[in-house]
């Protein structure tokens, strides 16, 4: 079994900065794509940003200058560095890792999610 431990939320006033981490740990063999999502109140839970095993990115327009995902593939990790916040990015924050076990296929797993408040 995989497990996806995140941290980092919290309250922060707008243009503030927060920084998300999640770290994988169990019989991972490899982990492809890593991303985060948000699901506000009310709201569909949506892709903020994701990154390849290679470092490709990809943003939801709304973040795009403002957020900066990176992974480190040798312990597992991956981060979320949020800047010039605003009241909009309110929202529980996960951590999604599509890996490969040993003597498995591919599976999606998601972390047990993170709150973003953004508010002054």
């Amino acid at each position: 079994q995989v497990q996806l431990v995140e941290s980092g939320g919290g309250l922060v006033q707008p243009g503030g900065s927060l920084r998300l981490s999640c770290a994988a740990s169990g019989r991972i063999f490899r982990i492809d794509v890593m991303g985060w999502y948000r699901q506000a109140p009310g709201k569909q839970r949506e892709l903020v940003a994701d990154i390849s095993r290679y470092g490709i990115t990809n943003y939801t327009d709304s973040v795009k200058g403002r957020f900066t995902i990176s992974r480190d593939n040798a312990k597992n990790t991956v981060s979320l560095q949020m800047n010039s916040l605003k009241p909009e990015d309110t929202a529980d924050y996960y951590c999604n890792a599509d890996v490969i076990e040993y003597g498995s296929l591919s599976k999606g797993y998601w972390g047990q999610g993170t709150q973003v408040t953004v508010s002054s």
